[in-house]
């Protein structure tokens, strides 16, 4: 049987990392075409990528045709999976999230608070665009999605496309598995948490290893400085006792821009000065990646991409499309629809999961009630994602203004309409629904 997969991004410098996951997975997975699908702009790198995939799979003895192209439609014709890992205006755009809010004062990141608004009001109307070309080509085919900010731009997808077919990864649950599991002595297959929020606000209620419950010995020991499980983009922080003791809940690293604040701000604002945004750090990385993809005798993965902090979104990803394929019906953590999954949010927002994967897609486990002590926060996120949704496909000033003022790394009435003027005008290009 023909297996086609999709990557449209493939000029990212994730992409090897996907094309390692396909020819490992060969005996179970067995993908017999890749296309790479880029835009114009990123035609050197889609090159790049695609020749250094050429040579892996020559290396490994793959029966897979690899190919890239610009032409996304050309692309999709009898696709079983897309993939997408998209970046709309680059790194530059990134730099321009996180400069523009520590001007000001406030967290500037790529996924939360502004900038992570920004990110979504450029992706989500280009996403929609290849969720339309998807159901018109390939109405069959799973849209595997870990374009930032995921669970925003999934929940867009699913509830505003014609194409149901759409599944939302990010590598946090996967990165405090494992590090939970290296935390325990235990083998990461042997690791079960489970997870309730959003995407890059979810928190571990309950850890189990091989059935028996360790939560406990988790809290005590990230209490006594004994774990960190934190990206490379996301500057470790260390959690008070009374924080984790009072929740008795396991935090992700992306909690401490919400709950850690002024201490992130300042770290980061210290950072901007002696190195500039993390963007510009990421600039650089990207650069020195490139240059080692270029060399003709490199031909596997190098380890050097381990120091990009969205790695392993890509392991995720084609464990994920495996599992689809094979219906495995094992356990993974993904952006889906609620369905009653947590029964303090509505039935269609997009939470992040734990989930039986099967061939027609993921079913949450029921989870119940949100915890308490983080209720109104997740209640408060979820009500400014979908702000954030209604502003990028209306394209009004009043509802990125709304978005603004709700999220929780800015709730200044003023300050945001600051904010979002000088972003509006600094990502114009990128905005062709705001009328400015």
């Amino acid at each position: 049987m023909a297996l086609k997969l999709v990557i449209i991004g493939g000029g990212s410098s994730y992409t090897p990392e996907i094309i390692e996951g396909i020819i490992q997975r060969q005996d179970t997975f067995p993908v017999n075409e890749i296309v790479l699908v880029d835009i114009e702009p990123g035609k050197h790198k889609l090159e790049t990528i695609g020749y250094l995939g050429k040579r892996m799979i020559h290396q490994a003895n793959a029966n897979i045709k690899l190919s890239w192209t610009l032409n996304r439609k050309e692309a999709l014709v009898n696709a079983n999976f897309i993939a997408t890992q998209i970046r709309v205006g680059g790194l530059k755009a990134r730099a321009i999230d996180e400069r523009i809010p520590l001007k000001h004062g406030f967290i500037g990141q790529e996924t939360n608070g502004a900038g992570g608004i920004m990110k979504a009001f450029r992706t989500i109307p280009v996403l929609m665009e290849i969720a339309k070309d998807v159901q018109e080509i390939c109405p069959d085919a799973w849209i595997i999605n870990f374009t930032n900010p995921a669970g925003i731009v999934t929940e867009a997808l699913l509830n505003y496309s014609r194409h149901e077919k759409v599944i939302g990864v990010c590598n946090i649950p996967f990165n405090t598995q494992h590090s939970t599991a290296e935390l325990l002595n235990a083998k990461p297959e042997e690791v079960q948490i489970e997870f309730i929020g959003l995407n890059h606000f979810i928190f571990g209620k309950k850890i189990l290893v091989d059935g028996e419950n360790r939560t406990e010995e988790v809290f005590d020991r990230l209490i006594n400085r004994e774990a960190n499980y934190t990206p490379a983009n996301i500057m470790p922080l260390n959690w008070s006792r009374t924080f984790i003791q009072s929740t008795k809940l396991l935090p992700n690293p992306y909690h401490q821009y919400y709950f850690q604040t002024e201490t992130v701000l300042q770290k980061d604002l210290h950072a901007y000065k002696e190195n500039g945004t993390r963007a510009e750090v990421v600039q650089q990385l990207e650069e020195s990646l490139f240059d080692l993809y270029q060399q003709p005798e490199l031909n596997i993965k190098p380890k050097e991409l381990e120091k990009r902090g969205g790695a392993f979104y890509s392991k995720v990803a084609c464990s994920l499309m495996d599992s689809i394929y094979n219906n495995k019906n094992d356990i993974q953590t993904v952006n889906t629809h609620n369905h009653g999954t947590i029964t303090d949010l509505p039935n269609d927002a997009v939470i992040e999961a734990n989930c039986v994967i099967t061939k027609g897609g993921p079913k949450p486990i029921s989870i119940g009630k949100i915890p308490a002590p983080v209720k109104g926060m997740i209640q408060n996120m979820k009500a400014m994602e979908e702000l954030t949704i209604q502003a990028a496909l209306s394209g009004k000033y009043e509802d990125a203004y709304n978005a603004f003022v709700m999220n929780p790394l800015i709730q200044d009435e003023k300050k945001a309409k600051v904010l979002l003027d000088e972003l509006l005008e600094a990502h114009k290009s990128f905005l062709p629904q705001f009328k400015l």
